[in-house]
């Protein structure tokens, strides 16, 4: 196992454990009941992945799906529902999204006086961390969650940078997966701080749900790695059906697509739909976002359309020159293989002349 490999494994796994326990804290902090400390306990399978990570895969990724990055959000998401639900019935007391902290040095000052006298730096060391965790204390609670967000997602990022990977998984590709996954995280993170800061949003415990929920299902898309990867064709007998030969094709272009429609864009402007349509909600930063919503959902099924087409075009081309049984995926084997044959024919010929010429002298004689 390389040294490399094994460190950003445990590293990654590190940080992502270290965010759900900051997670973990804030929702006792918020509560005030020390029970919620229990969420910790969902790290022990993120703990239980590396170890068969480590073990069965020598540190190093697994094809078209990333357990460490699952487990991740099994850890911290229902950290931040609970903040998310209790933020509905807090408010800072400025103005909304404030930092509510006083960072000022006569605190530090104080603890530097205080141990003054002692020698030992480990006083003045837990002095200083003392002050500085009661000021993160006073900071406000919306803040927090925010922040928690922000930071869930980013990691979400750079952790899937870190993260080994496999051998089925190019770094072409996983620099592809990254350019997505940013596009990605921020159109999560502005669904999700948009319509949750609403007023009339956060007065209806069962809207604030419903929006979680869908906030959730678009998040599963990032352990999934197949927005980037082709699915092997095999020339049999059940890939000659129409179905699976587009699947051969375009199975990486079909997965982005449907991801778009049915994890994010299509769910996302339902929402907004909903809010605007049913609960009349508006504003001028909802509109906008549901008209990008409906933009993008209308230019993936066009994409949908033009795929379709230049596949029905691929498979009539073939039919005409009777390739009908060979995938689409790879439109030059088959003539690349044809040429071949013949070239090989043609060799035998000049080498071999036919014997019935060669015979035909002697009868005369």
């Amino acid at each position: 196992m390389e040294l490399m490999v094994l460190l950003n494994a445990l590293v990654t796994r590190l940080l992502f454990v270290l965010h759900s326990l900051i997670g973990v804290w804030r929702v006792t902090a918020a509560k005030k009941e020390p029970k919620y400390w229990l969420l910790a306990l969902l790290n022990l399978l993120l703990c239980l992945e590396t170890g068969l990570t480590l073990k069965f895969k020598q540190g190093r990724g697994y094809k078209w799906f990333s357990p460490a990055i699952f487990l991740y959000l099994i850890c911290t998401v229902p950290s931040l529902w609970l903040l998310e639900i209790h933020h509905g019935t807090q408010y800072c007391g400025n103005e909304p999204g404030a930092v509510q902290v006083n960072l000022s040095n006569q605190d530090f000052n104080q603890s530097r006086d205080s141990s003054h006298g002692s020698e030992r730096t480990d006083h003045h060391i837990i002095q200083t961390a003392k002050v500085f965790v009661n000021q993160l204390s006073t900071i406000c609670e919306t803040v927090w969650t925010l922040a928690l967000h922000q930071t869930f997602l980013l990691l979400l990022v750079v952790g899937r940078w870190l993260l080994p990977i496999g051998v089925e998984i190019t770094r072409d590709q996983l620099s592809q997966l990254l350019l997505m996954f940013v596009g990605t995280a921020a159109d999560i993170l502005e669904f999700a701080s948009e319509t949750l800061d609403i007023e009339d949003v956060r007065k209806n415990y069962a809207l604030i749900n419903a929006i979680l929920a869908v906030w959730t299902w678009s998040m599963l898309q990032f352990p999934l790695d197949l927005a980037v990867q082709h699915i092997g064709c095999k020339q049999t007998a059940s890939t000659r059906r129409i179905p699976s030969l587009l699947l051969c094709r375009y199975s990486a272009e079909l997965w982005n697509i449907g991801v778009s429609l049915f994890i994010q864009d299509g769910p996302f402007f339902i929402v907004r739909s909903i809010l605007m349509g049913h609960f009349r909600i508006f504003n001028q930063m909802l509109v906008f976002f549901t008209a990008k919503n409906i933009l993008v959902v209308t230019l993936q099924l066009y994409r949908l359309a033009v795929i379709t087409l230049d596949f029905r075009a691929t498979i009539l081309q073939k039919s005409r020159k009777g390739e009908v049984g060979c995938c689409p995926c790879e439109p030059y084997e088959a003539s690349t293989h044809a040429i071949a044959d013949q070239d090989t024919e043609m060799k035998e010929v000049v080498a071999f002349p036919p014997k019935e010429e060669s015979q035909a002298p002697s009868e005369e004689q």
